[in-house]
């Protein structure tokens, strides 16, 4: 989420750009085949009203300018997630918008009933896109039999499957993975540990999570690999930053041809000022994904060296 011009353009960012938010970690962006992040918010200079808030001075709706889509197809973005909780701010139109502004952009995008899957070719390897949420007006996160559907479907045409979902309870107090169905002020967030291994055992070959906006543990299901949260990554001027809210995990993750998973490494990050995102020389994530995934999986033989490389 690159600023919102909703509310107020006070919440842009200064000069209304966006271009030195990633700056300090292009090259890790640039350098994959493919790379995906959660888009939350809509992009469109105009568009239907935005959804109702009662109090307008702590409203979070976001719509950045559409200008700054160029922010990410300049950082690599390759594939982008709608399926999260601010995709429908602006309503469908807003949505819509969002798709055109993307696909002109050169992004494909998953996880509106609009366009629910995408895939991108590379090196003859084709690669397919699914992202759920647990929300109105996305491909729901709930419904795990109807995602499966999906999955499947998708992998019968592509040689590695990633599914993005947006699940889970929000903040520092949920950064556990607990096995149950979770909620966040009274709505409920699905169950991501069921959702992830049945995503996998219907075809999934990278399940990437992002609903509590804090670092989670990652695990190994039949070789494939399930990130639980990535926490916040760029999120300028509405998102909470404090504490475990302000660093993340770049996840540069390396499969074979059939999506099983061979090796990853953490690049941790954190985010200054309002938003900026820079590396993280406390290495923060890193040493919160080893702590979690100790205490959530210690089933899962796992090793996470203290620089952050993940091996199986």
């Amino acid at each position: 989420m690159l600023g919102t011009d909703y509310p107020s353009n006070k919440y842009l960012p200064a000069g209304n750009q966006c271009s030195h938010l990633m700056e300090a970690v292009l090259p890790f962006l640039k350098d994959a085949d493919i790379t995906f992040g959660n888009l939350e918010g809509s992009f469109a200079d105009s568009t239907a009203k935005a959804k109702i808030c009662r109090d307008t001075l702590n409203c979070y709706v976001f719509r950045m300018p559409e200008k700054f889509v160029t922010c990410l197809a300049e950082a690599g973005f390759d594939m982008m997630s709608l399926a999260n909780n601010h995709s429908g701010d602006f309503g469908n139109e807003g949505q819509l918008n969002t798709m055109k502004v993307l696909d002109h952009a050169g992004i494909a995008c998953a996880g509106l009933p609009e366009c629910p899957v995408a895939i991108v070719t590379r090196d003859s390897i084709r690669i397919g896109l699914c992202a759920f949420a647990p929300n109105k007006g996305t491909c729901s996160l709930t419904d795990i039999s109807a995602a499966a559907r999906i999955v499947k479907d998708l992998k019968k045409t592509c040689n590695i499957v990633m599914v993005s979902f947006h699940g889970g309870a929000e903040g520092k107090d949920h950064q556990h993975v607990t096995r149950k169905p979770e909620t966040y002020l009274g709505h409920g967030r699905g169950n991501v540990y069921e959702f992830a291994h049945a995503m996998i055992d219907a075809g999934g070959d990278l399940l990437l999570g992002h609903g509590p906006h804090v670092t989670r543990a990652i695990e190994i299901y039949k070789d494939r690999l399930i990130c639980y949260s990535l926490g916040n990554f760029c999120t300028y001027g509405r998102f909470n930053l404090q504490g475990p809210n302000g660093y993340a995990p770049i996840m540069n993750i390396k499969l074979d041809q059939t999506g099983k998973f061979l090796q990853g490494e953490i690049i941790p990050v954190k985010q200054t000022g309002r938003g900026i995102t820079v590396l993280d020389p406390e290495k923060q994530a890193i040493r919160k994904i080893q702590e979690l995934t100790r205490t959530d999986f210690p089933e899962v033989p796992l090793e996470i060296t203290d620089e952050g490389v993940i091996v199986y």
